[in-house]
């Protein structure tokens, strides 16, 4: 069995043209590795707030194997926040409450505009994608909130099947499964 593939990506016009340095996705990988106990391979991409390319870049990590897709940015009120849109044009399934449950647990620790975001999840084949915040220091706040469905969702999916590190993070699976 190959290894199991996870997508990363950076949605910043600002971070894809080199004005500054991605920290979001590096922030993703690092509470990724901490939750997980299997051997992932990580496929990263830093790309600009277009909506067709957003698009392009899911289908391509889903076809390329990714069971779980994060992204970082786009999900604002801005004019140039596209996210939520480019994940409606191509996956064919919305799970609103990943993103119900992620602004909760931003509104608990006290980030006010956490109302302003617009993060959700989707289904894509047999990926499962999370849009999260782009400020770094809010990305582990809302995988905290969530990572514990994430592998059973990705099971329900048909896609590869991962291991939460139990000492960093209890993930809910139903009995004998």
């Amino acid at each position: 069995m190959s290894e199991s593939r996870i997508g990363i990506v950076t949605i910043s016009d600002r971070a894809s043209t080199g004005v500054y340095e991605d920290q979001s996705g590096p922030a993703i990988e690092a509470a990724l590795r901490d939750y997980l106990a299997t051997d992932c391979v990580f496929e990263k991409r830093v790309i600009a707030d277009e909506r067709e390319l957003i698009g392009a870049t899911l289908r391509e990590l889903a076809a390329a194997g990714c069971s779980l897709i994060c992204t970082t940015g786009g999900t604002g009120p801005s004019p140039r926040d596209l996210t939520p849109e480019a994940i409606r044009d191509v996956c064919h399934k919305e799970l609103p409450g990943f993103g119900e449950k992620m602004r909760a647990a931003s509104l608990e620790v006290g980030v006010p505009t956490a109302i302003l975001s617009r993060q959700t999840a989707a289904i894509l084949g047999n990926a499962l994608v999370v849009t999260l915040p782009g400020k770094p220091g809010s990305i582990r706040v809302c995988l905290d909130a969530v990572f514990p469905a994430i592998p059973y969702c990705i099971d329900l999916i048909g896609g590869a099947r991962l291991e939460g590190n139990p000492d960093v993070v209890q993930v809910f699976r139903p009995p004998g499964k």
